[in-house]
């Protein structure tokens, strides 16, 4: 005798789907977290890929190459310490951010990356010295794969969310910010500065 299926009735339906808002509405908070941690992350790797390229093309050309951190990615561009776009060339691309990459035309761009590429520009940028001190928007490479002028101390290159979307773990906030570190004699490192001294993955 064959046995007769039973579908599901309207209250089981309901209690399914009332039992399912809930479990969504508790895991939303941990998962916009791991959203918003996914896109500083993103742009600290896109930074430190930017910073790397730069090196490496100073030393493969035997010539100063910069990164830069721009406004914006057309030719009214200006140098801001707050990105949130980066470009590395040979010359400063100050309002020729327009400009087609060339290993000759001025001011021979060599990347340029928009800080909306995989982040959704939600985040900014700031290059400054360790310990205080101006923030800076370019970081120039020499031949020896160098910073130059040579600096007082490392450079710090703060990820963090746009002011008013969040704050930092450091900060009593929920979001893990990065650092991107470029030591005195051009080592690039990223780091978590809400983790305790003594950390490998720390900034101190």
């Amino acid at each position: 005798m064959l046995k007769a299926w039973r579908g599901f009735s309207l209250v089981e339906l309901i209690v399914g789907m009332a039992v399912f808002g809930v479990l969504l509405a508790l895991a939303m908070p941990s998962f916009s977290g791991w959203i918003r941690n996914a896109k500083i992350r993103t742009t600290a790797e896109s930074v430190q890929n930017g910073l790397q390229l730069a090196k490496a093309e100073a030393v493969r050309r035997n010539t100063a190459a910069r990164f830069q951190l721009i406004d914006v990615v057309d030719n009214t561009c200006a140098l801001n310490s707050a990105g949130p776009h980066w470009v590395v060339s040979l010359d400063s691309v100050v309002a020729k951010c327009g400009t087609a990459a060339s290993d000759t035309a001025d001011p021979r761009i060599i990347q340029l990356r928009g800080g909306a590429e995989g982040s959704d520009n939600n985040t900014v940028l700031a290059a400054a010295l360790a310990g205080g001190g101006a923030a800076q928007s370019a970081l120039v490479f020499n031949g020896m794969g160098r910073l130059t002028p040579t600096p007082t101390a490392s450079i710090n290159i703060d990820i963090k969310p746009k002011t008013g979307t969040g704050a930092c773990l450091a900060d009593n906030g929920k979001i893990r910010c990065l650092q991107i570190v470029v030591s005195v004699g051009g080592q690039i490192r990223m780091c978590d500065p809400a983790l305790p001294s003594g950390d490998t993955q720390a900034c101190s």
